[in-house]
């Protein structure tokens, strides 16, 4: 799987230039206009994690992969990234228009100390995906109007203008999710769920052959977190209503869904880095939660 693209890789690779501003502590922000981005000269990037967020308004035939997930965009969609889950966009046809914007955590969080992280939209396993209306598009595309704008402003105080209207897109978002998706726990049980999420992503993506997850069973989680086994599966079960021992399976299986899908390494690999000691231990575990044998995967 590709390495993952840094601030500084996007704008050398889409824009050849970069920004002095990019290594600065405040935090980066920055709005494009989708249409400059797509057609036959278009710079396509690889399948892989990047290290900042992404907020997409599109509207065409398009298809976006993440994780081991590919959805249907047809008409007007927002999608969110973040630097946990690896992601591409793929345009079916040239007529693609819309807006993106780019930002780090630090920008986001200097506003009430805001983590990305725990917003829906941009959580693990969370919905990153919103349809709209034509109405709901054309009340979102002033937002991105307004950040253009703002960019090229000298006024003093504009990123802080521009982060508000960051937050008034996600929350504009966060207005389209079911209220039934929402946790609804307590700010311990939350912290300790919120805790264990961040530290099974870290192990992922792979990116490399050698690279291995470490953290693979309910007591070794458990010990990281300095708590009993017993009350980390409590906790996560009653917050995302699923064991500890599912959410680790479901994350090692959608792991190597997109490891068989967009690498060219083999079983024997793929099994090493997931932390299988045979590959007919990771053959048995991936039947067990697909119905499939790995390589039916690629043979699609």
């Amino acid at each position: 799987m590709p390495k993952t693209q840094t601030l500084a890789d996007f704008y050398q690779q889409k824009i050849h230039w970069l920004p002095e501003n990019l290594q600065q502590d405040l935090g980066h922000f920055n709005v494009f206009r989708l249409d400059d981005f797509v057609g036959p000269k278009a710079c396509k990037l690889p399948y892989s994690r990047k290290d900042f967020y992404k907020i997409t308004l599109v509207t065409g035939r398009s298809n976006y992969h993440f994780a081991d997930k590919t959805i249907a965009l047809r008409g007007n969609a927002l999608f969110f990234a973040n630097p946990l889950v690896p992601y591409d966009w793929e345009p079916l046809d040239e007529q693609q228009t819309g807006f993106f914007c780019i930002f780090t955590e630090a920008f986001l969080q200097r506003l009430g100390g805001v983590l990305p992280q725990e917003l829906p939209m941009f959580r693990p396993g969370g919905q990153p995906v919103y349809f709209l209306s034509d109405a709901q598009a054309a009340a979102t595309k002033p937002l991105f109007e307004k950040m253009l704008a703002e960019i090229d402003s000298d006024y003093a105080y504009k990123y802080d203008l521009l982060r508000t209207y960051a937050f008034e897109l996600l929350h504009s978002a966060l207005k389209l999710q079911p209220a039934t998706t929402l946790y609804h726990d307590s700010p311990a049980a939350t912290r300790i769920a919120s805790l264990f999420a961040e530290l099974l992503e870290r192990q992922f993506p792979i990116e490399a052959p050698d690279q291995r997850v470490k953290l693979r069973s309910a007591e070794a989680f458990a010990g990281q977190l300095a708590v009993h086994v017993n009350h980390l599966n409590r906790t996560l079960k009653e917050v995302t209503g699923k064991t500890t021992t599912q959410l680790i399976a479901g994350r090692l299986v959608q792991e190597a869904h997109a490891l068989l899908k967009h690498t060219t390494w083999n079983v024997a690999e793929i099994s090493h880095c997931l932390g299988f000691e045979e590959p007919a231990h990771f053959s048995n575990f991936f039947r067990k939660h697909l119905g499939i044998a790995p390589s039916a995967v690629r043979a699609v």
